[in-house]
Parts: structure tokens; sequence; C-alpha cells
């Protein structure tokens, strides 16, 4: 995570509510408005805020959503999963008799050792609450 994204959204953890308009951020952080934009831009692409617009108000909130780690680790699934098809595909295609491609499955069968893992953690945690 950019230095910036990561500032705006421990920001937003220690909020009183977990959400702040721009201009809070950019005053509580000491930040350009452009900074401030680009860090909750990156945040809602990853699906760790959202943005809210209060009825009548043209300010946009940004807020934290419900059990935001555990769902940024549940995505990060979906990230494993292509990284897995991509070193695997390479894997293949180096084969096993090279270099390369002994560095490709090893990286692979670590993603999928932690892949495994990582859902068994999340299930845990998840039954735990």
């Amino acid at each position: 995570m950019q230095r910036m994204a990561a500032r705006v959204f421990a920001c937003l953890l220690a909020s009183e509510d977990g959400a702040l308009t721009s201009a809070q951020l950019s005053e509580r952080l000491q930040a350009s408005p452009a900074a401030i934009s680009g860090a909750v831009r990156y945040l809602s692409q990853a699906g760790m805020i959202s943005r809210q617009r209060d009825p009548g108000s043209r300010r946009e909130r940004y807020l934290l959503h419900t059990d935001v780690w555990y769902t940024s680790f549940v995505h990060r699934d979906t990230l494993l999963s292509r990284w897995l098809t991509t070193l695997n595909t390479g894997a293949d295609a180096l084969g096993g008799n090279t270099p390369g491609g002994r560095r490709l499955a090893e990286s692979a069968e670590f993603l999928a050792f932690l892949r495994k893992e990582l859902g068994t953690l999340l299930e845990r945690w998840h039954n735990s609450r």
C-alpha cells in the first residue's frame, strides 16, 4: 500500500465514526487535496473504503467498510488464485528441469499453501465472532 493511502486508512480507523470528508482528511494529515484524492481512489478500488454522500449535500464522506480486514483478506484469495495460475502456467512452459521452472513451481507451491492456510484462518476468525 502506498504511504499516503496507508495514512488515510489509519486516519479513518482512528476517527470517531470511521468516516471523514476529503477536507477533514487533508486537514488532519496536512496533505494536499490531490494526495488525498489519489489515496482514497486507491483505497476505494481496493475495496477498503467507500464513498457516501449525505442527502442534500455535495460533499462525499469516505468510510471504512464493516469488518474491513476480513473482507480485504477474503478478496486476496482472487489475487492469489490468479498468481497461482500464472506461476503454474510458467512452470509448465519452462519445465521442471530448468532453474526458472523450478523457481516458478516452488513459488506456486508456496502460494497454494498460503491460500489454503489463509482460507482456514479466515474461516476460524469468522466462526469466532
